[in-house]
């Protein structure tokens, strides 16, 4: 699967989070829906993109996994006082899902993580908050990734 099927499947891991997180929808009917209805579909005259379901089930499954702690390290990076609870539900999701792939898919450059997240961020908010998402993956990636950070020579 080539890069835009990478793409749609970060788009769609973010929809699906955000759906379990608003709607409270488990992880198995968030497959189903997902897989069945929404990705490679037609749904009131838009046609999604296919995309490679592998990575979003990574995703979903990654950040559903270890979200205790990925919540904890985003508090920490977010500034004081803004606690991820408190952040817009498509910025949870964002940021969740960027921080598990930073994590978890060590042959992704963080950089295209953190490009891609920023994307996301940009379908769905403001200039503010995309720069804000941009931001806290770079401080995300930095911790989680510092060798790929680190001065050549």
């Amino acid at each position: 699967m080539g890069a835009r099927h990478r793409s749609a499947a970060r788009l769609a891991a973010v929809q699906a989070l955000y759906q379990m997180d608003v709607a409270g929808k488990g992880l198995n009917e968030i497959l189903a829906e997902f897989e069945s209805h929404w990705i490679g579909g037609e749904i009131d005259g838009v046609q999604y993109e296919e995309a490679d379901i592998d990575l979003f089930r990574d995703i979903l499954r990654g950040v559903l996994a270890d979200q205790v702690a990925i919540d904890r390290d985003t508090d920490a990076t977010l500034q004081q006082g803004w606690p991820l609870r408190r952040v817009e539900a498509v910025m949870r999701a964002i940021l969740r899902a960027g921080l598990f792939e930073l994590r978890g898919k060590p042959d992704v450059p963080a950089r295209v993580v953190i490009t891609e997240y920023v994307d996301v961020a940009a379908a769905f908010l403001g200039g503010d908050e995309v720069g804000m998402i941009n931001a806290v993956l770079d401080r995300l990636a930095r911790k989680a990734r510092a060798k790929e950070f680190a001065p050549k020579g």
